[in-house]
């Protein structure tokens, strides 16, 4: 399985970024949280894979539907 995120010091100061690029996870969740598309995410970013962005949405959803997350973060869990 390909390396889906870098955290490095010496890459965007530690920031989360896609692995191979200087693009932070965050700007694919800023991009769906603001109305884009995926596919408008990707062209705007040509140096993420379809495949990186999708694990990475992937990732998320097996992190937030987690038992070690439920139990961790219950006050939040509605």
């Amino acid at each position: 399985m390909e390396k889906l995120i870098n955290i490095d010091p010496e890459v965007v100061s530690g920031t989360p970024v896609f692995n191979g690029t200087r693009v932070p996870v965050q700007n694919l969740f800023d991009y769906l949280e603001g109305g884009y598309s995926l596919e408008e995410f990707l062209k705007n970013f040509p140096g993420v894979k379809k495949e990186q962005a999708a694990g990475v949405l992937e990732l998320a959803g097996k992190i937030l539907t987690s038992e070690k997350f439920k139990t961790e973060y219950e006050d939040f869990i509605g």
